[in-house]
């Protein structure tokens, strides 16, 4: 608190010191900061399509780091030391670099544009929901920045001597390089940075739109400008090599691959200059647009920061917790902070937004918000969920975005970025969230267009279909053999693509049953039963098949261990994937030669250290002990003991990449004793919760969920009748009292 009193808004700490704690006041933004989580600790809004983060991934050394290796997916890493500003618009938990452009930073004394000299190490660090601060070592210059739904402000409190605001357009985590400013004023700026090509998609580029605003007219201004030695095109070179050229004075339009605009101040002791930045992917009108109706004049920095808190507030208490230690409120308000970080707002103020894979610029209905960033391979399987339960005017928004979106350019996304479909990962994730949603009960989107769509997809041959190029045979065969390469250029991951291909069609099947396409819908139950052609007696585990119908040999069960390339698998071995049945385990049991066997292979997973805790195809498999009566006791053990290892108050407080809200939707859940087991069917499954008490919002009325200390035999009563350990959705949110009588040596 002492820290946060230091920079300039002591009232509002004040208050915040003085009562009792809000859900904001839980969350620890550097959780997940290392370790592959890839998070940033930066500020945020709930949703919001801006966020301005620490930008410290580019080291003094330009071989020091390369983004494109994977740690380097994120703009911030906590064990990193050398901040070369801060950058905007940001993905949470992804594995593979983009955006985080726009890179604002202040300096003192005499100009100096090279990132690689003007970048500093850093003291004093901070951050809390919609709010990030620290100082620059180098400069004794402290910084803030908070931010609004599509727009930022960084304050700046500089020394008394020289002082310069630097915005760069050349650096980021964007694959690709290219951008063009324009003056607009002494204090504003304008222009448009070119991003895309995530996970190496050669058609996923798009233009990031910006409109930057000083709060003070500079004594000097210009651009600059980024020149390589003229060597061969192919010839190494040397940092120290390289010219930056300054233009003072440049009044006009600056293009390059590498270019900035510079401010120069003469500053007093204590002076701040303030920077707000507005965006937008529609146009550099509506980026200024954005930044004049969300930063209106006399919006002031404690004012931007107070509402951006409010926000966070009132989104994170639709949950409170009693009971449990500091530790666990802070790894639960801080895990549901980050699931309420991706999908983004993508509309801007005037509702105007990118068509998907067009030029069309479109407008979202009155009252509707159009989505962006929707990583469904991780998110189908329990971020959606948790939407749809906690927050359901937001998930139907969600599910009405990607409807639109199969509209606009006939398909369905898989794994959609401002408008660009970057088929990264496998399956069709979208069809289980969007029958999700609809079996429980939020109706109101277009569900005959989404129909069509998901018949589209399941249906039309691999040569025609971007979301499932190996569907031939599938469909012919019940499987898909080795042979066929993945669209994002990840390998051979036949057995992967199937596996998912099962779970859409078992929750398509569903649907297809309710729209009377009776025939369909057993063609789809007949697909989804193909994974049985995998199983090998031999290995115990699901296996590669190769062309001629032969299970691959010789193999390796623990292949791909580590993200280890493998035949037939992605990001993962044959374990990960072997118990990913989850509509059909019964089935799953039997082949494996009962209920014991498959308990003991399942625990073997664990005991043997087989399980990923960081990828999401085995995530569930806590929960798959609590399908069979007497076992139950297993998922309780290993989920307390997960959370506890895997999910800390520590920068690696995550067990891998937070892949966009997923990973912290499993602590979520789990925490609160139930998790949505099968993708695409409405229920639950039920484990000992880590508070005594959570009381979840449900709009309509609140549902109490209580671990209660008990002599006699577990039990789980549901507004006062006994139930097992599964429950529908439609019972979860009728009900109001749900109650795990746990006995005394069980509580955590």
């Amino acid at each position: 608190m002492k820290k946060l009193l230091s920079w300039g808004i002591a009232s509002l700490m004040f208050v915040s010191a003085t009562l009792a704690k809000e859900p904001a006041d839980w969350v620890n933004p550097f959780i997940g900061t290392t370790n592959f989580g890839t998070t940033n600790p930066g500020a945020v809004t709930p949703n919001g399509l801006m966020s301005v983060a620490p930008f410290n991934v580019m080291g003094s050394d330009i071989n020091r780091y390369d983004k494109d290796s994977r740690w380097w997916s994120t703009p911030y890493d906590n064990t990193n030391s050398y901040l070369t500003g801060f950058s905007h618009v940001n993905l949470s938990g992804v594995g593979c670099p983009e955006l985080s452009s726009l890179l604002v930073m202040a300096t003192t004394d005499n100009l100096n544009v090279d990132y690689h000299d003007y970048g500093t190490s850093y003291s004093n660090e901070h951050a809390t929901p919609g709010l990030y601060g620290l100082t620059l070592d180098k400069y004794g210059i402290t910084a803030e920045a908070t931010a609004t739904c599509r727009t930022g402000r960084i304050r700046f409190t500089f020394p008394a001597g020289k002082g310069n605001i630097l915005l760069n357009l050349g650096e980021g985590l964007t694959n690709e390089s290219g951008a063009t400013v324009r003056r607009i004023s002494e204090t504003e700026v304008a222009g448009c940075k070119l991003m895309g090509t995530f996970c190496y998609n050669p058609q996923a580029v798009f233009p990031l739109y910006f409109a930057m605003r000083v709060n003070k007219a500079p004594q000097k201004q210009g651009f600059w400008k980024f020149q390589r030695p003229k060597k061969g095109v192919e010839a190494e070179w040397d940092v120290d090599d390289a010219k930056y050229k300054i233009y003072p004075d440049f009044g006009k339009t600056m293009s390059g691959d590498d270019i900035g605009v510079w401010y120069t101040y003469d500053t007093s002791a204590g002076e701040t200059i303030e920077v707000s930045v507005g965006v937008s992917f529609v146009s550099e009108e509506n980026a200024l647009l954005n930044l004049n109706a969300e930063q209106p004049g006399g919006m002031t920095f404690e004012g931007i920061y107070a509402d951006a808190r409010r926000k966070w507030n009132d989104n994170l208490r639709r949950i409170t917790v009693e009971g449990g230690t500091d530790e666990q409120k802070t790894v639960f308000y801080t895990a549901l902070y980050h699931t309420l970080i991706h999908p983004n707002i993508l509309q801007d103020v005037n509702g105007q937004y990118p068509a998907m894979e067009s030029n069309r610029i479109l407008t979202v209905p009155d009252g509707q918000n159009r989505y962006t960033v929707f990583s469904l391979w991780d998110t189908y399987r329990n971020l959606h969920q948790l939407m749809t339960l906690v927050y359901p005017e937001r998930q139907l928004d969600m599910v009405r975005t990607m409807v639109d979106m199969s509209k606009e350019w006939g398909w369905l996304p898989k794994w959609e970025l401002f408008g660009h479909e970057t088929f990264t990962m496998e399956g069709d994730p979208a069809i289980p969230v969007i029958v999700d949603t609809w079996r429980k009960g939020l109706t109101d989107f277009d569900i005959d267009a989404a129909y069509a769509a998901m018949k589209k997809s399941a249906t039309t041959s691999g040569k025609d279909n971007p979301m499932r190029p190996d569907i031939d045979p599938y469909i012919e065969k019940g499987y898909i053999p080795l042979g066929f390469f993945a669209a994002d250029n990840s390998g051979d991951n036949s057995v992967s693509h199937a596996l998912e291909y099962y779970v859409a069609d078992n929750a398509l099947a569903w649907l297809a049953e309710q729209h009377g396409d009776t025939d369909f819908a057993k063609e789809l139950q007949r697909r989804a039963t193909g994974w049985k052609n995998y199983y090998s007696a031999q290995s115990g585990t699901l296996r590669p098949i190769n062309a001629n119908g032969s299970f691959l040999s010789p193999f390796n069960p623990r292949q791909g261990e580590d993200f280890e390339p493998v035949p037939g698998f992605h990001e993962g071995s044959a374990w990960n994937y072997t118990f990913y049945v989850p509509h059909d385990i019964d089935g799953l049991a039997k082949i494996m030669g009962g209920k014991h066997k498959f308990i003991n292979k399942l625990q073997m997973v664990f005991d043997e250290g087989l399980y990923d805790p960081a990828n999401e195809p085995d995530i569930a498999y806590p929960y798959l002990f609590s399908r069979f009566k007497g076992e139950e006791w297993r998922t309780d053990k290993l989920v307390s003991e997960l959370l506890s290892r895997h999910f800390t108050t520590q920068p690696d407080g995550l067990p891998g990449n937070d892949d966009t809200g997923t990973m912290s939707a499993w602590a979520v859940f789990s925490m609160l004793g139930l998790y949505p087991d099968i993708p695409g069917v409405p229920e639950y499954a039920l484990t000992t919760p880590t508070f005594d008490k959570a009381i979840v919002n449900l709009g309509s009325h609140t549902l109490e969920i209580n671990k209660v200390k008990d002599s006699g035999k577990p039990r789980i009563i549901l507004d006062g009748k006994p139930i097992t350990r599964r429950i529908s959705h439609s019972d979860l949110i009728k009900a109001s009292d749900l109650k795990f009588h746990i006995h005394e040596q069980q509580i955590n």
